[in-house]
């Protein structure tokens, strides 16, 4: 059978789906340093669906899905919701929120630099 390299964190039962199926696989388990990494990037992985998804039925599974992860992060750094109460807090009033639903098109280069993916330009 064809070997597919996957090089990421997988859910616990996933090793049970594959062997059901009749395939085999290899996992090995990770020290705390390179879990939270993999849980980081499992992140964007998770979001990366969520963007994908089509319907609100799978809108609803992508969002349970970066919440899953979002948790795990939260219990292995040990964050308590206070911190992250404070911390969205803090940013509500430093950028707002999205009441306004506005949208940017573009800006000036000021310098600023955000964390957003890039996007193909739409002039």
């Amino acid at each position: 059978m064809k070997k597919i390299f996957y090089n990421k964190l997988i859910r616990d039962k996933i090793p049970e789906r594959i062997e059901e199926s009749g395939g085999e696989y290899l996992v090995k388990k990770l020290n705390n340093q390179s879990f939270l990494k993999e849980l980081i990037k499992k992140v964007g992985e998770e979001s990366d669906g969520l963007v994908k998804a089509k319907t609100k039925k799978e809108i609803i599974d992508e969002m349970g899905d970066v919440f899953d992860v979002l948790d795990e992060i939260k219990k292995t750094l040990k964050i308590k919701s206070s911190e992250l109460l404070v911390s969205r807090k803090n940013a509500f009033k430093k950028k707002g929120g999205f009441k306004k639903r506005l949208f940017l098109v573009w800006s000036s280069d000021t310098g600023y630099k955000s964390n957003e993916r890039k996007y193909k330009n739409k002039k």
